[in-house]
């Protein structure tokens, strides 16, 4: 485990993989909900974390008994960061958890069950707290936020390129040509001769500016989230069997195949980076800041990033329609979840309860940052992004219309992300192909025997 800088914050490094035991930061214990306790609390976004030390200090402020320190935990080695800490007895009492990840943790036995937790499930958007209900039918989390994806754009290349942001509206999409979403695409990007990627002479290896631009890791094996879960969500594939709690996935089918392979061959005809600049340390908020892509996938959590870059002006549009007939980006959501370790439940479960409310999540609201799970406090997130200059409402319109597929919930999953990742990457390289993704996708079945 990295080192921790404490203040109410505790910056360490992430991962994926973890494979929890029941042992935490000390015996489970009661403490009546009267009792000191000192409670600590992770979570990964360091955005979010100045609502956090509010939320934080008016519930100290009303519980001074209790005494909450705040540890930001970076995203990418979050969960195998946990796993360290639970297997070696310095966990959490509290953390945010994410809902693909959390069904190991309860199986795990290392989740406390907050079924008798005193909070209003009908606050919540709708469909958000029944997804943190576990196999067993015991609840494990309570929802703090919800996202889904959209396309950002950057409003000076559009209009250079000759389209409008009404022209993004209703483009489609197809794993064949790549319909007219690949079209806008290719006439987008731009080779350093100022050549557009559909015009004769474009030269694919000296490109200015590419059309969509690439984020590396981050599920990108598993989940592709931001990446090409757009493609493939609309094109009739679903992740496994079922969800929640699938047990057969589905990365060996042929419509997850074509996706995969028309998506990869983006970086062949020179519209999209290829991977070794992806993951050469600059992140893609950054490469978009600096004029590289004229469009990006991302979700609603990362959206403020994209404004106020210095010569920049953005926008945000629909994903693309697939083969489907339909949108569909991933809509996932946060929760709060005690760790059955804990020394101090009753207190802890007093947190997670509190951050579950509007007090909290109006908070959090105000610095326009994410979209809470309460509804009053996520229609007021709305606005003060509204009142940033900011207009979400394509991706509140697709949570409204029904424009997504649930993230997969799922037991294994940070087994899944490591068996998927390292494939997809070796086909973004152009060192792997459809065999590796069948291998990949046989050992990811072999997990559920």
């Amino acid at each position: 485990m990295k080192n921790a800088k404490k203040i109410a914050i505790a910056a360490v490094v992430t991962g994926t993989l973890f494979a929890a035991t029941a042992c935490s930061g000390a015996s489970g214990g009661d403490d009546g909900g009267s009792e000191a306790a000192s409670l600590r609390y992770w979570l990964w976004d360091s955005n979010q974390l100045p609502s956090y030390e509010q939320c934080i200090a008016d519930f100290t402020a009303a519980n001074p008994e209790i005494d909450v320190q705040i540890e930001q935990v970076g995203w990418n080695d979050y969960f195998e960061t946990l796993t360290t800490s639970l297997v070696g007895g310095d966990a959490p009492d509290v953390i945010t958890n994410h809902a693909s990840f959390y069904p190991e943790l309860a199986t795990s036995g290392s989740l406390l069950e907050l079924d008798d937790v005193d909070v209003d499930l009908e606050s919540f958007r709708d469909g958000l707290a029944e997804r943190w209900i576990g196999e067993d039918g015991k609840r494990y989390g309570l929802p703090k936020d919800w996202d889904t994806v959209a396309t950002l754009f950057n409003t000076d290349y559009l209009t250079e390129a000759g389209y409008t942001p009404e022209d993004l509206n209703n483009l489609d999409w197809n794993p064949d040509d790549g319909g007219t979403w690949e079209e806008t695409i290719a006439h987008l990007t731009v080779d350093a001769n100022g050549v557009r990627g559909d015009e004769a002479g474009f030269d694919k290896n000296n490109v200015a500016v590419y059309g969509l631009g690439l984020k590396a890791k981050s599920g990108i094996g598993a989940f592709g989230q931001t990446q090409w879960s757009p493609y493939a969500l609309s094109n009739d594939w679903s992740y496994a069997d079922q969800n929640t709690f699938g047990t057969e996935f589905n990365y060996a089918d042929e419509k997850y195949i074509e996706t995969i392979e028309w998506w990869s061959g983006l970086i062949e005809k020179g519209y999209m980076p290829g991977y070794e600049a992806a993951i050469s340390g600059t992140s893609i908020q950054e490469a978009y800041g600096a004029g590289r892509y004229a469009l990006v996938t991302d979700g609603s959590w990362n959206a403020k990033a994209y404004f106020g870059m210095t010569g920049v002006e953005t926008g945000i549009a629909p994903l693309p329609v697939g083969p489907s007939g339909d949108r569909a980006g991933v809509m996932n959501g946060l929760a709060d979840s005690v760790i059955a370790g804990t020394e101090h439940p009753e207190a802890s479960k007093k947190l997670v309860a509190y951050l579950a409310t509007a007090d909290c999540q109006d908070i959090v609201a105000e610095a326009a940052v994410v979209f809470p799970a309460v509804q009053s406090s996520s229609d007021k997130a709305r606005e003060a992004f509204s009142d940033a200059g900011i207009d979400v409402s394509v991706y509140y319109d697709a949570f409204d219309a029904g424009e997504y597929v649930e993230a997969p919930i799922a037991n294994n999953w940070s087994s899944i992300l490591a068996i998927m990742e390292p494939a997809v990457e070796a086909v973004l390289l152009g060192q792997g192909d459809e065999n590796t993704l069948k291998q990949a996708a046989d050992q990811v079945n072999q997990l559920f025997p």
